[in-house]
């Protein structure tokens, strides 16, 4: 089963000084594998057979992942109104919007202009591989696990090699990126085979981990990865309602 906190107050990365949480196991193994199934990623069958069912056409290669946006791509920071379609709308959508932020404060998405994601960014890592939006962002991880680095940039303006902090996703876990965490720093993944040095030292979400002793040597081998990645997009054309019966399904 999904296991959720309370409130999202309880699954906060303490550790860092901008706000961030951290849920492992925010959906379940059959989730997991109907969503990669959907999407068009190798995931195993009771069968241990390797299945890829979505339709090609929907998938842009890029140079070093694959990529889908739903329910369209974004024209001049604009969004065609259209729904998302039902499996990435539930269970993940409706789990964000069940989660209070704390005990008396409503979801993470009620400020936002439609109180709710209406952009989702399908990403497909293999090994070795913002102003349009509301300034809260949640990635849901599927397939294997990586470390995602945090870069803040030097007094020039050229980035940090270095990165300032690291979070370790875990498959099926949510983090959720806010505020000047989300605005003020940059996200990227390293260009490596295995993620090294993992600890409760250099990791900032380490206490929240689902199952840290999968990392107790202090490394994770690279494996093919899936990103959800949810937003709510600012301006919205309505032109996008012509396309709602297709887009649904």
């Amino acid at each position: 089963m999904a296991s959720l906190p309370e409130t999202l107050e309880h699954a906060r990365v303490a550790s860092l000084p901008e706000t961030a949480y951290y849920i492992p196991n925010f959906i379940t193994h059959d989730e997991e594998c109907m969503i990669l199934d959907k999407v068009g990623s190798p995931t195993l069958t009771t069968a241990s057979v390797l299945i890829a069912a979505a339709p090609k056409p929907r998938w842009k290669q890029l140079t070093h992942r694959r990529l889908q946006t739903w329910p369209s791509d974004l024209v001049q920071d604009r969004l065609l109104d259209a729904p998302l379609p039902a499996w990435l709308d539930d269970p993940v959508v409706s789990r964000l919007r069940s989660l209070p932020v704390t005990g008396s404060q409503s979801h993470i998405f009620a400020q936002s202009p439609h109180a709710r994601p209406n952009h989702v960014l399908i990403n497909e890592y293999p090994p070795g591989d913002g102003a349009a939006y509301w300034p809260v962002v949640c990635t849901v991880s599927l397939g294997a696990s990586i470390c995602l680095n945090i870069h803040r940039s030097r007094p020039d303006g050229a980035l940090d090699p270095e990165p300032v902090w690291r979070i370790l996703q875990e498959p099926r876990s949510l983090l959720i990126t806010t505020d000047q965490l989300y605005t003020n720093y940059l996200h990227g993944i390293s260009d490596i085979d295995q993620d090294v040095g993992l600890s409760a030292d250099g990791v900032a979400n380490w206490s929240l981990l689902g199952d840290p002793e999968s990392f107790s040597g202090g490394c994770n081998a690279r494996q093919t990865r899936t990103s959800l990645t949810y937003r709510d997009v600012l301006k919205v054309s309505k032109i996008g309602n012509k396309l709602g019966a297709f887009l649904k399904k």
